[in-house]
């Protein structure tokens, strides 16, 4: 900044996104230059913060747009996106690097794509033609143009991230009805059709099972079903 402040304007972000900005900008307000043709959206996004990311806009103190052209001197204020955010759909595709989280939300039952090869592009093309959100930590994807819905998802670990799926969108749940695999629907079968892919001492300590409609995996609860029911317990929980 100049010390007359002729070329920039003043960013404040609120607390709950400053996690998203450089170390030096953590506190307080930060600087950017303005030139007349650079938008309130793209300064912001040069700071670190996606738009998917941000509820409200305010420039010189008023209600805002991204496309909006600060002016210098003024004042841009950044606020989050109000939870539960609604979506029209709650489809959602993660990138390749959410492979557990993605695990657990098909175990609740939401309808979650994924595949542990895309490239970037593809996930948003693929977001895009079916009405998914992006969910990610790579918040180049969340600034690509190309793409219509997103989010940012917090936490180190698959529990803390699903934790922060759920409540940020508060989607309806429905364990046991997807695949952990392809995320197809599962539906339930009798034993004697699928005895013929089943270890011998499985058919002898179970009695119910379901097998996804898409790629034909069986699934009964087995040795892991305690883990796996407290999971589904917890977000049912934190769901009301």
């Amino acid at each position: 900044m100049d010390e007359h402040g002729e070329h920039t304007a003043r960013v404040w972000v609120a607390d709950e996104l400053r996690f998203l900005l450089p170390p030096r900008h953590r506190h307080g307000e930060a600087m950017v230059p303005v030139d007349g043709v650079s938008s309130a959206g793209h300064l912001i996004e040069s700071l670190g913060v996606p738009r998917t990311e941000i509820g409200e806009l305010r420039v010189a103190g008023q209600p805002a747009e991204f496309s909006t052209r600060p002016r210098a001197g003024d004042l841009i204020e950044v606020f989050p996106v109000r939870r539960p955010q609604p979506v029209p759909e709650y489809r959602f595709i993660l990138d390749v690097h959410l492979g557990a989280l993605a695990r657990q939300m098909r175990l609740l039952g939401l309808d979650t794509a994924y595949s542990n090869d895309a490239e970037d592009p593809e996930i948003v093309a693929q977001a895009n033609r079916e009405g998914r959100v992006v969910l990610t930590q790579d918040r180049g994807i969340l600034r690509r143009r190309a793409l219509r819905a997103g989010a940012y998802v917090r936490g180190s670990s698959a529990a803390d991230q699903l934790a922060d799926v759920l409540d940020r969108f508060d989607p309806p749940l429905a364990p046991w009805t997807r695949c952990l695999t392809c995320n197809g629907s599962l539906v339930k079968v009798d034993k004697q059709d699928v005895s013929h892919l089943l270890e011998p001492g499985t058919l002898r300590a179970y009695t119910e099972f379901s097998r996804c409609a898409a790629c034909g995996q069986v699934y009964w609860r087995g040795a892991h079903a305690d883990r796996l029911q407290e999971l589904v317990a917890q977000a049912t929980r934190r769901q009301g």
